[in-house]
């Protein structure tokens, strides 16, 4: 039996790999807790495991973390670590602290090939997509590295947002175990309210969500039409907006939040007039419980777009907000670090360019001049 990273498997997969080496379940869930609540490196770490079953996984598994590249601290807290993930490519995860919670942004994919305008990894291409091992290995990262460094022994990270570089549903096979370790109680205990996967609108992949692993949802829609939007965001040609929109009333049957949060970078007279907020009233109200956050864009050469201007965010917001639509304006975080949504992470690492989409700051504050009424 070749060796296995023990970080691709959740709690499932792994009692699957005990029994194959004559291991009742409650081994696997000792292993599990090991891993990811207590962040053991080394099985002889591991006190309370049998030496039999050490002495088993010495010759046929190991824990692969990631190689960190490089870590960023930002003046307000905001922390990006830029991980090898070998063959040139590298990804990025960003740690955003608050008050009340402290979430994690985490990439599924080595580039991306969704190619919306807006991205700058989509600009970028894609190189392929991440382990379950691989995308785990960024909570796992975050969570241990912090807890020793804030001197810690309770949970750090409380919340985790797939919004990092690539299309998570478009890497569903190795998303999913990840998610479930996310949630499963004997590894990290995050609540499906508090685990958001960002989509770009991959209808077929929502619907399997919604049946194997529903947590929260968030799409980015950023077009109120579908002209614009294949623009924007070419999976639209496949998926067009009517499409994507029952999917999404269908996901709420089982989601375990009551809306879905439409995410909409705001584009200076591209998407962004009063017009385009009509558009999306009539597209969602009474049609799909929703709300709505817009994103400032941070512009980069290659996209040819400039950032709406803060008054013409204020009126579309309030447009949507006069409607009884729940808006918010999505607070930038890390931009001395270059961690804000669509910057690149401008690291060289071997001559090899870490491309990446927005490291999103998922936690929103509400605009002073607009005040949110729910549907």
């Amino acid at each position: 039996m070749s060796a296995v990273n023990l970080l691709d498997f959740d709690l499932e997969g792994l009692t699957a790999f005990c029994e194959q080496l004559g291991e009742k379940r409650f081994r696997a869930v000792q292993l599990f807790r090991w891993i990811h609540q207590k962040g053991a490196t080394d099985f002889d770490q591991m006190s309370d495991l049998a030496k039999s079953l050490r002495g088993k996984l010495q010759g046929v598994a190991t824990l692969e973390r990631l190689k960190v590249i490089s870590e960023h601290v930002s003046a307000d807290g905001t922390i990006k670590w830029l991980f090898d993930v070998g063959g040139g490519n590298a990804v990025e995860s960003v740690y955003i602290p608050e008050d009340d919670r402290a979430t994690l942004c985490i990439s599924s994919q080595a580039g991306c090939a969704v190619g919306c305008r807006f991205c700058s990894t989509g600009h970028q291409g894609f190189s392929r997509n991440l382990s379950t091992g691989e995308i785990i290995a960024q909570l796992w990262h975050a969570e241990h590295t912090l807890r020793e460094r804030f001197k810690r022994d309770d949970r750090i990270v409380s919340n985790v947002v797939m919004m990092g570089m690539g299309e998570p549903l478009q890497n569903y096979n190795a998303l999913v175990p990840a998610l479930r370790t996310m949630l499963d109680d004997h590894g990290y205990g995050l609540s499906r309210r508090r685990v958001t996967v960002s989509t770009s609108g991959v209808v077929p992949m929502i619907e399997r969500l919604q049946k194997d692993c529903p947590v929260a949802l968030a799409v980015s829609l950023h077009a109120p039409n579908d002209p614009l939007r294949d623009e924007l965001v070419p999976l639209n040609r496949k998926y067009p907006i009517a499409e994507l929109l029952a999917s999404c009333v269908d996901y709420l049957s089982a989601a375990p939040r009551d809306f879905i949060t439409f995410e909409y970078c705001m584009l200076d007279g591209v998407n962004d007039t009063d017009e385009h907020a009509r558009e999306l009233i009539a597209l969602v109200r009474n049609k799909v419980p929703c709300k709505f956050n817009l994103i400032p864009f941070n512009p980069f050469p290659q996209s040819g777009l400039k950032r709406s201007n803060n008054p013409r965010v204020q009126a579309f917001a309030r447009i949507l907000v006069d409607a009884g639509i729940v808006t918010t304006v999505r607070k930038t975080r890390g931009d001395d670090i270059d961690a804000a949504c669509g910057q690149l992470a401008g690291e060289v690492q071997d001559r090899t360019r870490a491309s990446e989409r927005m490291l999103r700051q998922p936690i929103v504050i509400q605009p002073a001049t607009v005040a949110a009424r729910k549907v």
